[in-house]
């Protein structure tokens, strides 16, 4: 057997390169089936290259991951890039998911805001509002070109994931920094919403950094996780200095007496958004938490 790195997966056939930047296209065992295993984008795996008889070669082993996502459906990222732009309007209920998501796999972030020619307030304000949540935030223009080398610095020798919605300017991205040609769409003038051009997740190799490319998407949720909601506030590095002051212990930081949590962000020592926001995710996770034997 061989081993590779999937760099592609469309309609059960998955593409995939050795050491020496060979690509074969593969199928996947039914063992994997069986097992509600899916191969995903970035998986090093085993295989067996197809033969004269057999076009298609075979994923024959699926080795141990260093980490895995659902949406975006990758695996072994070492850093996220979640990408966002003035338009269409940014969803932070799912950055939050995301930054979630990522510091539980111990995965490094970089909020990434792009499209600063049309407009550089969004990036003063989410530079902010997430001053304490242990995530770079960098500003890029895909189109102009403007903080790509700063961008670059931020990602070297990473195995860095491109994700968020739709029309944010990934693929384009993408393009920008290693000159390739990832299909890129616009923004729907209807409803102010990205057009989904990607359609699958992509890893393209360079020297420096290897780079996924994904499917924008608008829906995701940590309900699936079904985990003890109160471990939520431990995603939140910007609660640390405060949350073991609070009057109860444990305390959940949603109305308690003496939470100095709260406190904290009355002061204005924590974002009133974020903190906002984790409260939407703490009901979310209460609510699963609760049907998790339905």
């Amino acid at each position: 057997m061989t081993e590779g790195q999937i760099i592609e997966g469309r309609g059960g056939l998955y593409t995939v390169c050795d050491a020496e930047q060979n690509t074969y296209v593969l199928r996947a065992k039914k063992k994997f089936r069986r097992e509600k295993i899916s191969p995903l984008v970035g998986d090093r795996i085993c295989f067996t290259p197809g033969t004269i008889s057999d076009e298609h070669g075979w994923i024959d082993e699926i080795l141990p991951r260093t980490s895995a996502f659902v949406r975006p459906a990758v695996a072994n990222v070492t850093m996220m890039a979640v990408v966002v732009a003035p338009q269409p309007a940014p969803d932070l209920l799912m950055v939050d998911r995301l930054l979630v998501q990522c510091r539980r796999q111990h995965i490094k972030t970089v909020l990434t805001v792009n499209k600063q020619d049309l407009d550089t307030a969004l990036y003063e304000r989410l530079k902010a509002e997430y001053a304490g949540a242990d995530t770079a935030v960098c500003a890029v223009s895909a189109a102009t070109g403007a903080g790509l080398n700063d961008f670059r610095q931020v990602i070297l020798h990473e195995t860095i994931c491109l994700c968020g919605q739709s029309g944010v300017g990934k693929s384009t991205l993408t393009n920008a920094l290693l000159d390739v040609s990832a299909e890129t769409g616009d923004i729907s003038p209807r409803i102010r919403r990205g057009r989904n051009t990607t359609r699958h997740a992509e890893l393209f190799r360079s020297q420096d950094y290897h780079l996924m490319d994904t499917p924008g998407f608008s829906l995701i949720t940590l309900s699936d996780e079904k985990t003890d909601p109160l471990t939520l506030q431990d995603d939140y590095p910007e609660f640390v200095p405060f949350k073991d002051s609070c009057r109860f212990q444990p305390c959940w930081h949603q109305g308690e007496p003496g939470c100095a949590v709260i406190a904290a962000v009355k002061e204005g020592r924590i974002d009133r958004e974020r903190y906002t926001r984790y409260v939407a995710l703490l009901k979310e996770l209460n609510e699963a938490w609760r049907n998790r034997y339905d």
